[in-house]
């Protein structure tokens, strides 16, 4: 059904529809409305059979969701940011006991400094935590994917996050085609857990595990991470049969083909990269643009392959690896490492500042001429930045670098973007 609806409330709606049997809820911004959007749900006895559990922390509603999952019950949470960091033992936790657990990340900024913008460096703390990493490009994807993931944490064993962009896609208001319950369970399967605790059955899990084998355990749950990328394009076909529309799997190319310059980003931001391919293929220049569905597992193969026939590739990641650069760019290095081009980094959107039309096609034009770096900072004020390195070269107590900056944009009139 064709709604006009908020993000969250769309993915409170699908998550509802997958008939999870423990939500365990702590509200930070910009997820929040998510699981208030369950609670309601449950508590209008719309959802039967699910304990709503209010808990009193981010590192609690995973451990909660853990225990369940371990007794045989489909559970779900969501967090973002700092929450993210505050349940990181237990994310690591549920990845190593490869529980089926489905979590929403509302992506946002991780301070110091506090900011509750959107950008992708929560996701990125804990790319490597053994959890399946989905990025949802609109609110119908962010709705399907929820509904994908379910069934890739169940067939696998292995838990999966869907990462949605805080705000720009939480918060937003737009046309979303809500399924029914009918369409939803003849596409998920009733809950069959590989592990549940049984006391007729006894035994222990998450026990000491020494040298001797602990490699291949970690093995093994890079071994899940191998299957999921034939499982998540399989899946991914069974929704479009299901439910009539193409959503999911592992990578989205658009107009690629005989593209010389393809930009590689996940999320949102590839709605606004696509409208600069759409007018620059208008004005004849041969660009293109991949959205990464899947980023753990990583693509290598299905990305080396759609990127075959470009000279360059332009990487916009809202995240950064201080001291490096990007994270998504070394990756995507990685899948051309048989075939090398020019992979160029732009760190975008870092905090929500707005990734505009006119800034994606600068860099594009400077990729194809030759005239990008290796690592650019999108829209970088450059005159704040060498006067606060300026201040603190010229005295040791030159004073935190966060409100060092904000006066000097405050004394120049340029504070808002």
């Amino acid at each position: 059904m064709l709604k006009q609806v908020e993000g969250s409330i769309a993915v409170a709606e699908a998550i509802a529809l997958c008939r999870p049997e423990v939500v365990c809820a702590y509200p930070i911004t910009p997820q929040t409305h998510i699981v208030e959007g369950v609670g309601a749900i449950v508590k209008k006895g719309e959802l039967e059979n699910c304990e709503f559990i209010n808990v009193e922390s981010e590192f609690a509603a995973l451990s909660v969701a853990i225990g369940a999952s371990a007794a045989g019950a489909r559970a779900y949470t969501a967090t973002a940011s700092q929450g993210l960091l505050y349940m990181a033992e237990a994310v690591y936790n549920a990845g190593g006991l490869g529980l089926p657990i489905v979590m929403t990340i509302g992506n946002r900024a991780i301070g110091a400094p506090i900011n509750i913008w959107n950008d992708h460096t929560d996701a990125m703390s804990m790319k490597d935590a053994g959890w399946i990493q989905l990025f949802a490009e609109t609110n119908q994807e962010a709705v399907d994917l929820h509904i994908q993931a379910f069934r890739l944490a169940e067939e696998l064993s292995c838990p999966v996050m869907v990462c949605i962009d805080g705000f720009i896609l939480t918060h937003a208001y737009e046309r979303v085609d809500i399924p029914t319950q009918e369409e939803v369970d003849a596409f998920l399967p009733p809950y069959d857990p590989v592990q549940v605790l049984d006391p007729a059955d006894p035994y222990s899990i998450g026990a000491m595990v020494g040298p001797e084998a602990f490699t291949e355990v970690r093995y093994l749950a890079h071994e899940k991470q191998r299957q999921a990328l034939q499982l998540i394009p399989e899946i991914a076909e069974v929704f479009k049969g299901v439910f009539g529309r193409e959503s999911g799997g592992l990578i989205h190319p658009y107009r690629t083909d005989g593209a010389e310059t393809i930009v590689v980003a996940l999320g949102s931001v590839n709605g606004t990269i696509k409208e600069v391919v759409d007018e620059m293929r208008d004005e004849g220049m041969p660009v293109g643009s991949i959205s990464v569905c899947s980023f753990r597992p990583f693509p290598l193969a299905e990305l080396r392959d759609a990127l075959s026939g470009a000279r360059n590739v332009v990487v916009v990641e809202k995240s950064l690896a201080p001291g490096l650069g990007g994270v998504v760019a070394s990756n995507v290095r990685m899948a051309l490492r048989e075939a090398p081009l020019p992979v160029y980094t732009v760190i975008a959107g870092l905090g929500g500042r707005p990734i505009t039309m006119d800034s994606i096609a600068r860099v594009i034009n400077g990729a194809a001429n030759g005239e990008l770096p290796d690592v650019q900072f999108l829209d970088l004020d450059e005159k704040v930045v060498a006067q606060e390195i300026a201040r603190a070269a010229e005295t040791r107590r030159s004073g935190p670098t966060a409100e060092n900056i904000l006066k000097t944009l405050a004394a120049s009139g340029s504070g808002q973007y």
